[in-house]
């Protein structure tokens, strides 16, 4: 037992141990799929900075800077009436909804193409008084992102003098829908990782891509998925001229498999408790079979004691009234007949015994061979009674039949005789002497039932069925001496069930105990 129990603590120790090697696991490729979004987010926005710039509005400012739309005292032209030289300029004046420009020292605002709202007008002017404060001379242009529910996108740069000082503040607002356009296209335009890990996979099918402002609000977006539901996520910010817009990617779950080498490592926790589940089971039924083998040791210690008690006692008496009888030390007719009486009582007893283990060993390898058939009933319990006699006169128990003389079953003779003699034995050495014992027969659905009626104290209700069982006999039977072995009952229960039968126990209207066995009648017998 101890054995086994360090070898539950053992399996325990071996299951947490590889329960954390296959989290650790886990976690680490898990670790490396949100290092690939992030290493994504970061590509992308620099794509996408990149891209922003170069098509989306550095060749409109270059048109800006001609006209010279920074200088106050020049008129601020419609979008439409731009000079444009070339074929980025055509294709980045498409982005453009309107122009305007702020002069610094006054705030005042003036604007061409789509009107703004006057709401529009206060916060671009009010913004940009204090971003062109904060605009470093060495950048070309910045963004703003107004943070209404219109969600304008402003892109301007600053005027300085010759000391630096901002002048005026001019720039374009784009049109929403073209830059959502050009943002995913910067998704999708080449691959946003390895093409040695994507296997030039299409990018919707492993990652979506949001672009965010600084309120969290998205402005563009390429994939089908909500990124939010991924664990495998990554941000990165597109600098700080881009306004606090925000790049984020999240790899779709099913990408795990194809971006790591092997799979993403199942969970191994519930097989690993199942594991561990199982042997504690196994154990535990292991260490149940040893206290239950070491039980029926026990019990088999004390049959082989109560066999031998139970053998020596009629030998003993064999012997003592044989040795009698050989030295002639009778004294008269009655006393040489009184001893040959005793030693055919002990030597019935005996066989009776013998039989008991004999059938009880052949059940125990299987090996008991009957030969049912239609059977009367009434002439093996005469035999019964008969044979059974001098052991019931030895208490002054009385033996009564009530078995009429058509009763028949189907069933092995000999068996029938060995239950009867268990029942009759149990009733004579357990009840009280000068009692009456009876054997009986009735038909019951087809069936017939012998049973063994006698006057004795009954058994409790938690032992009717203990009392069955091999090896066992009730405590107070112990403690009244009685001897015993605890395999007759189990002899009845065993025979009866081969003979497609059963026995059973039930209270007598004597208030003793009544044993029963069932067994299929039959209607004609030889």
């Amino acid at each position: 037992m101890a054995l086994l129990l360090a070898t539950l603590v053992l399996a325990v120790v071996l299951g947490v141990q590889a329960g954390m090697a296959a989290t650790y696991h886990r976690a680490t490729a898990q670790g490396v799929l949100r290092d690939y979004a992030s290493a994504a987010a970061e590509t992308y926005a620099q794509r996408a900075g990149r891209e922003f710039e170069y098509y989306g509005v550095y060749p409109t400012f270059r048109v800006l800077a001609r006209v010279g739309a920074g200088e106050t005292r020049v008129p601020l032209p419609e979008p439409a009436a731009l000079p444009l030289s070339d074929a980025s300029e055509r294709q980045a004046i498409a982005y453009v909804r309107s122009l305007f420009r702020v002069d610094l020292n006054d705030g005042s605002i003036q604007h061409t193409g789509a009107r703004f709202g006057k709401d529009m007008e206060r916060w671009l002017a009010d913004t940009l008084q204090r971003a062109a404060h904060a605009f470093d001379p060495e950048w070309v242009l910045a963004v703003l992102v107004d943070p209404s529910p219109a969600q304008h996108l402003v892109v301007y740069t600053v005027q300085f003098d010759e000391e630096y000082r901002p002048l005026t503040a001019y720039g374009v607002e784009l049109d929403p829908d073209s830059v959502r356009s050009l943002f995913a296209g910067s998704a999708t335009r080449a691959p946003l990782l390895p093409t040695t890990l994507t296997r030039r996979s299409d990018p919707d099918s492993l990652m979506s891509i949001e672009l965010r402002d600084g309120l969290s609000r998205v402005l563009a977006r390429s994939g089908i998925d909500d990124p939010a539901y991924s664990p495998y996520r990554g941000e990165t910010s597109l600098g700080p001229r881009a306004g606090g817009l925000v790049a984020q990617v999240a790899l779709r779950p099913e990408a795990a498999e194809q971006l790591i080498i092997g799979g993403l490592p199942r969970g191994r926790l519930p097989l690993i408790g199942g594991l561990l589940v199982l042997t504690a089971g196994l154990i535990l039924a292991a260490l149940l079979l040893l206290r239950r083998e070491s039980e029926l040791q026990r019990l088999r210690t004390e049959f082989v004691s109560n066999v031998s008690h139970e053998l020596r006692t009629p030998l003993a008496e064999i012997r003592m009234f044989a040795e009698t009888l050989a030295l002639g030390r009778v004294r008269n007719e009655a006393e040489r007949q009184r001893s040959l009486e005793i030693i055919d009582q002990e030597a019935r007893r005996l066989t009776h015994l013998v039989e008991n283990v004999l059938q009880f060993s052949r059940a125990e390898r299987n090996a008991s061979h009957l030969s049912p058939e239609p059977t009367p009933l009434a002439p093996i319990v005469e035999h019964v009674t008969e044979v059974f006699a001098p052991l019931a006169k030895a208490r002054a128990v009385d033996v009564q039949t009530a078995v009429r003389t058509g009763d028949a079953a189907i069933a092995d003779r000999g068996a029938v005789q060995q239950m009867l003699l268990n029942l009759l034995d149990n009733a004579v050495k357990y009840g009280p002497e000068g009692q009456t014992v009876t054997v009986g027969c009735d038909r019951v659905n087809g069936m017939v039932q012998l049973w063994v009626e006698d006057e004795g104290p009954g058994i409790p209700h938690s032992d009717r069925e203990k009392i069955w069982n091999r090896f066992s006999r009730l405590e107070r039977e112990q403690d009244a001496a009685v001897a015993g072995t605890g395999i007759g009952l189990a002899v009845v229960r065993e025979l009866a069930q081969l003979q497609s039968g059963r026995a059973w126990w039930e209270r007598a209207p004597s208030g003793g105990s009544r044993f029963l066995i069932e067994l299929p009648a039959a209607e004609d017998a030889p």
